[in-house]
């Protein structure tokens, strides 16, 4: 029988199928966009099959889809299909076959961008040996250091050997390769680099060096290439804290040879000059912009940046010049600190970084169960506040012993109450915790800046003798409690990097001003029943101004308001919005305030209000005060 032929190249008669049919449905779906998608991502050339075999290949994608309710269901149903493009060996699977497998692989859902593997490309080069009933494929995750690779490989080598005709499954974990160069023109030593990380502190002394080299190493033990970049000319700490077995630096052609230790590359000022860098700001912008020009770091999944303190102007060429993937936040409990914290964050919300991750560091002392706290002397207390009452001609009556009691319960709740930190830290069982330096702000940071994830780091003398001595941390001590701190920030980083590169924080959600209207619109799957993919709410402005948590309109240690709601007039509006990072909305509102707003302080918003409408339109004017409508 003739071929039946379609202008077109080379491809395999399923997918020839696959395309034909997606066509034909065209008319009859009315989400006609999903199928576009579909036929751009299989890009055939050719389109060649014969009558017979188009039927039958028509009848198995029409059982497929018949099934199918929703737009990503019927893109995952073209994606089963697109998952053999390039194996020559399909033939030896029977169509059904593929799908069975392709269905039992859609069960494993990456946790981070809430899609099945399958839906997300995840699955190349899927092939069956029909000599030994083995299937075997490739699951190419976002980078090699993703944090659940033995969780997917586990989960696809289960659901795969459950299948009938399966006796045996070959998985192999790879990941993608970088697409886009990370750098603008002219820093071509940087071409080979997929992520940058910015590692900052705004303050010096907090540990910033500690936490970038620690994290680079950990990086490099889930799997991927990593370097570290010392963007501090004058006070390099790299130099210091890794020391290379061999530290000379070498020209290749006309690029620097980084250096490297443990499988980490290095590169630092102070690996270049020991002496004093005696420059201004200047000269340090060219130095920095030259460093980065010539050193070749080769093919690298991420390059950490140790950023110089500060937010000036250094700092701000540095972001906007490197292209910063992502930014970690350095700092220590104390207040002065967390001041310097909210400066670098809205640094980098100005260049556009999104902020992973903070860091505090020495969050607290770690006191061994059998170490006991120094007893009060409690007769030379009281000998203190009796002799303190005489001066002030104040009579005893029992308040001498209600001082000492009070003091006493101080110490014991202030200085070794793992209850109240439990949250932050990683104590063991019987040990007691010192916060030598105050509380910290980890949960302050996360509820007004809506960074999810915070870390404390405790203060101890093997982490800095690691660094005097030029190995990391993370070498010396890799079963230590505190490196699986650094192990679960590392993890998270990588989480919310692949995040970014899904763009799935554009998703979460998204807020418009509706001028006719005079209200906010906000769009968010979290709005929405199971069944749909996407809904809406609207709110007044002025509401969500009202709900600002900034410094200025909210005290920040005892959290009474500042903001007088009655100050907000009616008909304030946002002039600019924009998301911060994976959690967050910057609003810049009519009256010239700035307000940063968590996803989960919107979604808290909208669901506090109990009047709801069906998706779509307006309320009636009566209802409109409630402020929020679905």
């Amino acid at each position: 029988m003739a071929p039946l032929s379609v202008p077109g190249g080379g491809v395999s008669n399923v997918f020839a199928a696959i395309i034909f049919v997606l066509v034909l449905c065209l008319s009859y779906y009315e989400h006609h966009a999903v199928f576009v998608q579909s036929l751009v991502l299989l890009q055939p050339n050719t389109i060649s099959l014969k009558t017979e075999e188009l039927k039958h290949h028509h009848r198995v994608f029409a059982s497929s889809i018949s099934k199918l309710r929703r737009p990503h269901e019927l893109r995952r149903t073209a994606l089963f299909f697109a998952s053999t493009t390039d194996n020559k060996n399909n033939e030896a699977m029977p169509t059904d076959w593929r799908i069975q497998i392709l269905n039992k692989l859609s069960a494993v859902i990456d946790p981070d961008l809430n899609e099945d593997i399958v839906t997300l490309g995840f699955i190349k080069n899927l092939v069956f040996d029909e000599t030994t009933s083995t299937v075997s494929f490739d699951i190419e995750l976002t980078t090699p250091a993703c944090p659940v690779k033995e969780s997917f490989q586990s989960q696809a080598y289960d659901l795969v050997t459950s299948l009938d005709f399966v006796s045996s499954v070959k998985i192999n974990m790879t990941s993608q390769s970088r697409n886009q160069p990370i750098s603008e023109q002219g820093l071509g030593g940087l071409s080979g680099v997929a992520h940058i990380i910015a590692i900052s502190s705004c303050k010096g002394g907090v540990g910033k060096s500690t936490v970038a080299v620690n994290l680079a190493y950990t990086l490099k033990n889930l799997g991927a290439r990593v370097g570290i970049f010392d963007a501090d000319v004058y006070g390099p700490s790299l130099p210091t804290m890794v020391i290379p077995k061999d530290d000379a630096v070498r020209f290749l052609g006309r690029q620097i040879s980084p250096l490297t230790y443990e499988g980490v590359k290095l590169m630092s000022f102070g690996y270049v000059n020991d002496g004093a860098a005696i420059m201004r700001g200047p000269m340090v912008d060219q130095l920095l912009n030259q460093l980065l020009t010539v050193v070749n770091w080769g093919e690298l999944d991420y390059l950490i940046l140790d950023m110089p303190p500060g937010t000036g102007d250094i700092q701000l060429t540095l972001s906007q010049r490197m292209n910063i993937t992502a930014a970690v936040i350095v700092t220590t409990p104390q207040e002065l600190s967390y001041v310097d914290v909210a400066r670098g964050i809205d640094m980098f919300g100005t260049v556009e970084v999104p902020c992973v991750a903070v860091v505090e560091n020495m969050a607290y002392y770690k006191v061994p169960a059998a170490a006991k706290p120094q007893q009060l002397d409690l007769d030379r207390l009281k000998s203190v506040f009796t002799h303190k009452l005489e001066l002030n001609g104040i009579a005893d009556d029992g308040l001498v012993s209600e001082l000492v009691q009070l003091v006493m319960e101080e110490q014991r709740t202030s200085l070794f109450s793992k209850e109240n930190i439990k949250k932050n830290i990683r104590v063991d069982s019987d040990d007691n915790v010192i916060q030598i330096f105050g509380p910290g702000h980890l949960t302050r940071l996360s509820n007004q800046f809506g960074i999810e994830h915070t870390f404390a780091i405790p203060l101890m003398t093997s982490i800095a003798n690691s660094g005097d001595v030029g190995v990391p941390f993370i070498l010396r001590n890799p079963d230590s409690p505190q490196a699986a701190i650094f192990r679960e920030l590392a993890s998270s980083v990588v989480r919310e990097i692949s995040k970014l590169k899904h763009k799935r924080n554009s998703m979460e959600l998204k807020i418009q001003f509706d001028t006719q209207q005079h209200m906010l619109k906000v769009i968010s799957p979290s709005l929405t029943p199971a069944e749909k993919p996407f809904s809406f709410a609207f709110i007044k402005p002025a509401i969500l101004r009202r709900d600002c948590k900034c410094a200025a309109c909210v005290e920040e240690m005892s959290g009474r308001q500042i903001l007088q709601p009655q100050s907000v007039s009616e008909m304030i509006k946002p002039t600019s919005i924009h998301p911060c990072g994976n959690y967050a909305l910057s609003i810049v509102w009519s009256d010239n305030h700035r307000s940063l707003y968590p996803y989960r302080q919107i979604h808290r918003l909208v669901n506090n209000w109990e009047n709801s409408v069906t998706e779509g339109s307006m309320p009636p004017s009566s209802v409109e005060n409630k402020g929020v409508i679905i």
